[in-house]
């Protein structure tokens, strides 16, 4: 007795397959296909992925979805039609390993979450251009005594030397030109 008379039962009237025609017939003989083929296909399968159960069983599911698209063509007269079915499930581990390997290998999480930036000194140089546009909208002499003192690297004293102005009148100058600086800025969104 095949494979089909097994679905069907005994007497060929009852069973998975009994009077059904088209997809119903179809998708009883699946039914059976898989009630039938489940565990030894798992099991053979489970041998090709090196123990892995989840690719084992995503391979029996891709395989029985195989048979039911291909039932017209399957011989029900065979005895078994696990060798079909074993074939099949051999096939699609292979594909799958040659799809592996032709792929790159695929990289931790953490860089595709934060992909490498190259070196772009498009921001450092935005943020200096607001910043001499800050500078240009002090007055004359909290410029220059910023000029003195922060660009310059001057002290003090030898800001107050070069200015020719008293050393006082220098440190308070620098406060409020720092300041009116840290307000200007504010005013074009950069902050700290």
């Amino acid at each position: 007795m095949g494979f089909l008379g097994r679905a069907r039962g005994d007497a060929g009237t009852s069973g998975a397959g009994a009077g059904l025609t088209g997809a119903a017939a179809d998708d009883a003989l699946l039914t059976a296909l898989y009630r039938q083929y489940r565990g030894p296909l798992l099991s053979f399968v489970l041998r090709l992925t090196a123990g892995d159960r989840q690719q084992a069983e995503d391979v029996v599911q891709e395989t029985m979805v195989r048979a039911w698209r291909e039932a017209h063509r399957l011989d029900l007269t065979e005895p078994s039609l696990m060798p079909w079915l074993a074939t099949v499930a051999r096939r699609i581990v292979i594909d799958e390993d040659r799809r592996k390997r032709a792929r790159p290998p695929e990289v931790g999480g953490d860089m595709v979450d934060k992909p490498p930036v190259a070196d772009d000194e498009t921001e450092s140089l935005l943020r200096k251009v607001v910043v001499v546009e800050a500078l240009q909208d002090l007055s004359v002499a909290h410029r220059e005594v910023l000029n003195e003192t922060i660009l310059r690297d001057r002290t003090v004293n030898e800001a107050a030397e070069v200015l020719g102005i008293p050393v006082g009148t220098v440190k308070s100058r620098v406060y409020y030109a720092l300041k009116a600086l840290k307000v200007h800025l504010a005013e074009r969104g950069v902050t700290a």
